[in-house]
């Protein structure tokens, strides 16, 4: 998968990139409201970075390696700081964002649809009391990974509903709609501790949300006695 990181993975990039900020930052820091103090952070990691990697291959030892590690790691971490507090605020313009070597930020609404998938799972039962619905996956048509953003798990155990418990069905749900509890997740599984109810009927019923919210279709409905 391709990174969507702006921040150049190869030492050399980075090095030059540090490098062009730190000669765009000396003419338009003060304009651009980056302190002093900030300013002098980024120069001196450049340089700690530019020193440490001038070491020619032959004569890099394990010491070496590891002063290059750490000279790229405050390097990044300074540049992360510089860009996550002043670039991307007034005054910058598109233009000088792409003197910097950066793109402009997006600010047009991505188009998400919602959910076209069923969203179908396992039940396990790993000890007493425990509960876990995992391997969950979509069935049927796909629309894009931000329509299929994440899984909201809705659940009911058969019961008398008292003042106490809220989560509890008193009679077999026909579908999901009919489940009174639900928890959102991006993961592939989730695991539920039912103290004190074992031997009960549960019912699960999930269907994927979009990075918006919007849900998708109903997934069948699974049924267990919690052990």
């Amino acid at each position: 998968m391709k990174s969507m990181d702006w921040m150049p993975s190869k030492r050399f990039d980075k090095l030059e990139m540090a490098k062009n900020w730190t000669r765009i930052i000396a003419v338009n820091g003060e304009a651009w409201s980056i302190p002093q103090p900030l300013i002098a952070a980024l120069g001196n990691a450049t340089n700690a970075a530019d020193t440490a990697n001038s070491i020619s291959a032959n004569e890099r030892n394990t010491i070496s390696y590891a002063r290059i590690k750490a000279a790229f790691k405050e390097l990044t971490a300074v540049m992360r700081d510089v860009k996550r507090r002043h670039f991307f605020v007034p005054p910058l313009t598109a233009a000088n964002l792409a003197e910097l070597g950066l793109k402009p930020k997006d600010d047009t609404p991505t188009n998400v649809p919602p959910p076209v998938a069923r969203a179908e799972a396992s039940i396990f039962f790993p000890a007493a009391a425990i509960v876990e619905i995992n391997k969950i996956h979509p069935y049927g048509a796909h629309a894009n990974e931000k329509a299929e953003y994440g899984v909201r798990i809705y659940y009911g155990i058969i019961g008398t509903p008292d003042e106490t418990d809220r989560f509890r069905i008193t009679q077999r749900p026909k579908t999901g709609a009919d489940l009174p509890h639900s928890l959102f997740t991006r993961r592939k599984k989730h695991r539920f501790y039912f103290a004190g109810e074992s031997g009960k009927e549960i019912f699960f019923c999930l269907r994927y949300e979009n990075s918006k919210g919007e849900p998708g279709p109903w997934g069948s409905l699974i049924s267990a006695y919690i052990p």
